[in-house]
Formats: C-alpha cells, sequence, structure tokens
C-alpha cells in the first residue's frame, strides 16, 4: 500500500484535490491522509475546514501557521511556521509521497519540510503561467523541489520540460 499525504491549505487547491482525493479513496492500493492548515482552518477565511469534513473526508492533521497579518512579513513568518508544522506532521507520519496542487505560497511549507525527509513530493498543475502575481515563481519553485509532476495541459507539461524536469517523470492527467 502507497502512503499519500495529500495537503490542502485553501478552499482554492481543495476544489482541485477533491477529484484527486475520490479517486485515491476508491483505490485500495492506496492509504491517502488528508493535512490541512492555512485558511482552513482559520474563521476569518469561512473555516473551510468544516466543509471538507461535510464531504466526507477524514482530516489526518491539522497544521496552525496561519499568521492574522496580511503584511508581507507575515505572509514570510507563516511560511516558516507553516515549514515546522508540515516537519513535524511529515516525520511523524513518513509518508509515501506528499501531493500539492498549485501555486498557493503555503504550499512552499509543505515541499520545504518534505524534502530534506527524503519523501518524494508530487505537485499538481505545474508548467501553467499567470500574469502579474507570485503565483509564477511560487509555482516554479513547488516545481523545483517535486519530483513527480502531473500537468493539465501538453503545453504545461513541455514547458516543465523546457525547465529541466525528466520526461519521464511528467504527466498529462489533464
Amino acid at each position: 500500500m502507497i502512503s499519500i499525504c495529500v495537503v490542502s491549505c485553501a478552499r482554492s487547491d481543495y476544489s482541485g484535490c477533491l477529484p484527486i482525493l475520490r479517486g485515491l479513496q476508491a483505490d485500495a492500493e492506496f492509504e491517502v491522509r488528508l493535512v490541512v492548515g492555512g485558511m482552513h482552518l482559520s474563521p476569518e477565511f469561512g473555516h473551510t475546514v468544516d466543509q471538507i469534513e461535510a464531504d466526507g473526508f477524514e482530516i489526518n492533521e491539522r497544521v496552525e501557521f496561519l499568521l492574522s497579518s496580511d503584511t508581507p512579513e507575515g505572509a514570510a513568518r507563516s511560511i516558516g511556521l507553516g515549514t515546522i508544522g508540515f516537519a513535524q506532521v511529515f516525520a511523524r507520519n513518513r509518508p509515501d509521497v506528499v501531493l500539492v496542487l498549485g501555486d498557493r505560497i503555503e504550499l512552499l511549507s509543505a515541499a520545504c519540510a518534505a524534502l530534506p525527509l527524503r519523501i518524494p513530493i508530487a505537485h499538481v498543475g505545474g508548467g501553467d503561467l499567470t500574469e502579474g502575481a507570485i503565483d509564477n515563481q511560487v509555482r516554479h519553485a513547488l516545481t523545483k523541489l517535486s519530483h513527480i509532476h502531473f500537468a493539465v495541459m501538453q503545453e504545461h507539461a513541455a514547458r516543465l520540460i523546457q525547465m529541466g524536469e525528466e520526461p519521464w517523470r511528467v504527466f498529462v492527467t489533464g
């Protein structure tokens, strides 16, 4: 059985994770561990962890790291706290793979925690482009930290390979 830790930090990445979670849970080859943090746990952002549970998913771990600050320093400090929290979760659970989706800055915490623990990182959504935001830098950083890449379009897969990712690690999944 392959243990996959799926990380979700906000409603935006959860919506993309939803079909993946359902598919993984339906396959007996996988043990899915759902770890949530960030905006999901904040009443200020709707405490969306409640929706995840209402969808029927068991939350295996919660990582509290979101500071009540809307400044660049607050975001940077939250990432640091998230790295500590995810490191504790991953060291305790030792999943075979950590799966992250998208380009949310909070996901850097999970990837930075998994890397030194030598836990392979699977990234969904690499190779995309977004104009005028830090999303590109975050997405590309996640790409470089990851070991397996699930691109949503062939064009994105080609971009990942152009960025130096090994073709055998890149899959177009739609």
